[in-house]
């Protein structure tokens, strides 16, 4: 979500009038992640910044929206991109300011939740919550059975071992040497999966996120959103 200046912040959600938040904030009763502001220019993030009035929280009143989003190839996850590529923004015309909730690169497809609320992003993506992530990967040569106990196990990337995944084996094609995997992982570290599969040494042809928990793309066509009903919405906050 883009930056709005605090006084703004405050207004648009009935603090007081834009004048009046001004001098709020001049006096010193507003506070943004727990530190007090005294300047005019600053700018907050309504989706991740606590913003507080004497100590009690002013909550941001926009109708909470909840979207998912069969991403296509090609689009980044991210509200604006400094290079002026196409985002996943692009794709869904509402007037709600939304972001992304975590990510996926750029040439992999599939499930992305999109919102305007900063709780449901916090709990979406902070590990503690172990919400699962299930992801179709089509590799370069035909899978063994020990690569994929690999996989299973926990496998090194970098400076970390990841955590059991589950794995399983959909198809595999000799004559034109692929194997097609379902991964199914708690984590979400930077290009995990194609870095889970590379430290098995296969390569990545494709890779489709599926389902973020329970909640798939499978109805959906690439490109296509829908919104969250509300069971869907609890069952990943739970």
């Amino acid at each position: 979500m883009e930056e709005i200046r605090l006084q703004k912040y405050l207004a648009n959600n009935g603090l007081a009038s834009r004048r009046k938040c001004e001098e709020l904030i001049l006096e010193g009763k507003i506070a943004v992640n727990g530190e007090v502001i005294k300047e005019l220019g600053t700018k907050i993030n309504p989706t991740v910044d606590k913003i507080t009035y004497c100590g009690k929280q002013v909550k941001n009143t926009e109708k909470l929206i909840y979207i998912l989003l069969n991403k296509p190839i090609g689009y980044v996850t991210t509200a604006k991109d400094q290079f002026n590529r196409d985002t996943v923004l692009d794709l869904i015309k509402i007037k709600e300011r939304i972001v992304p909730v975590g990510r996926l690169d750029m040439y992999t497809s599939g499930a992305i939740i999109l919102t305007n609320d900063g709780d449901f992003v916090y709990k979406v993506t902070h590990p503690k919550h172990e919400i699962t992530k299930t992801y179709t990967v089509t590799l370069s040569g035909i899978i063994e059975n020990q690569a994929v106990e690999k996989l299973r196990e926990g496998v090194e990337i970098e400076d970390y071992t990841t955590r059991p995944a589950k794995v399983k084996i959909l198809k595999t094609d000799k004559e034109k040497n692929i194997s097609r995997l379902e991964i199914t992982i708690h984590e979400g570290k930077n290009r995990q999966v194609r870095k889970m599969c590379e430290a098995i040494g296969s390569k990545v042809i494709a890779l489709h996120r599926s389902k973020i928990g329970d909640i798939g793309v499978k109805d959906l066509k690439l490109g296509n959103w829908r919104y969250l009903k509300n069971y869907e919405i609890e069952k990943l906050i739970k």
